[in-house]
């Protein structure tokens, strides 16, 4: 295993323990903030995030393993379990993204007064990058066009249905399997809230996993996600912000972000994604952050008119 930092597999009474990593973290590093992401809204039976702490169930090309991160002393101590520890360990800097390049950002901040006030303020938000392709493609299907309270009931049925308990002791569940997934009728994805529409698209996801979880980077695994019906712009930032951590994805397709992003940079309280791109333009490279900062300094349009409905598609 070539790491580096510090890695150490404890040997004592015949036992191998688990085996760890040190890291150390940027100045203010925001732990939470920064790996919030990784997690799933209204609870997540495969990952776990706190202040300072992160449980990660994963399935490795080398296996199912389970990654544990914690904030400690000013030290970021990384942990892993079963047959996919190496793997997970060799990107435990990336998961905690530390990999993410800011250097150029604060430069490029400049070019508006509030996101060079909330670049540093947030100075230390750092975007993860899990490697991990598919488990955000499931949640980000299951978020299309619906409210995050019925994705997120969606997403942990799913979980419970084709989870498995992970290595560790951290009483997490593997994300599903894509080979499970794709072997599995669309009607039997019903009962879990999901309609025909958004459950083929799942299917024909899982059926390319292997080929998009090869992608070599994130601008590779989006032409390939794209060019599966029913995923669109949305879709693929949504997943390789998130997997490959790219700083420069962009939620083409959103319900808020045009009006949040045209609110904070512009004053007006709507916009067409046409817009939103026009005045993200000049943080090329660092548009997807933007949007970050701007949701992490609450800033927010005004709204007017009701709310999206809370539907259950299994009752229909």
């Amino acid at each position: 295993m070539a790491l580096t930092g510090s890695a150490v597999r404890a040997i004592g009474l015949g036992r191998v323990a688990p085996v760890s990593r040190r890291l150390t973290p940027p100045e203010r590093y925001a732990f939470g903030a920064s790996l919030g992401s990784i997690q799933a809204r209204h609870s997540d039976p495969c990952v776990r995030v706190s202040a300072s702490e992160l449980w990660m169930a994963a399935r490795t090309p080398d296996g199912p393993g389970t990654f544990h991160l914690e904030l400690s002393a000013g030290e970021l101590v990384a942990t892993a379990y079963g047959p996919g520890e190496d793997w997970l360990l060799e990107r435990a800097d990336a998961i905690a993204g530390l990999r993410d390049d800011v250097s150029g950002f604060p430069a490029l901040a400049k070019a508006h007064p509030l996101v060079h006030r909330l670049a540093r303020t947030f100075s230390g938000l750092r975007m993860p990058a899990t490697g991990l392709v598919f488990p955000r493609i499931l949640r980000a299907i299951l978020e299309q066009k619906v409210t995050g309270v019925e994705a997120g009931r969606a997403y942990r049925k799913i979980c419970r249905k084709f989870g498995e308990p992970a290595p560790g002791p951290a009483d997490l569940l593997l994300p599903p399997d894509p080979a499970a997934i794709a072997a599995t009728p669309y009607w039997a994805f019903h009962p879990f809230g999901v309609e025909q529409r958004r459950t083929q698209t799942l299917l024909r996801a899982a059926r390319e996993a292997d080929r998009i979880e090869r992608c070599a980077d994130s601008a590779e695994a989006t032409r390939r996600l794209t060019a599966l019906p029913g995923i669109g712009p949305w879709t693929a930032a949504e997943v390789v912000r998130v997997a490959y951590g790219d700083p420069d994805a962009v939620s083409v397709g959103d319900y808020h972000i045009p009006n949040t992003v045209a609110w904070g940079l512009a004053g007006e309280p709507r916009a067409t994604d046409e817009r939103m791109l026009e005045l993200l333009e000049p943080f090329g490279g660092h548009r997807g952050r933007v949007c970050d900062l701007l949701a992490h300094g609450g800033i927010g349009a005004p709204r007017f008119g009701p709310r999206m409905p809370i539907r259950s598609f299994a009752r229909f």
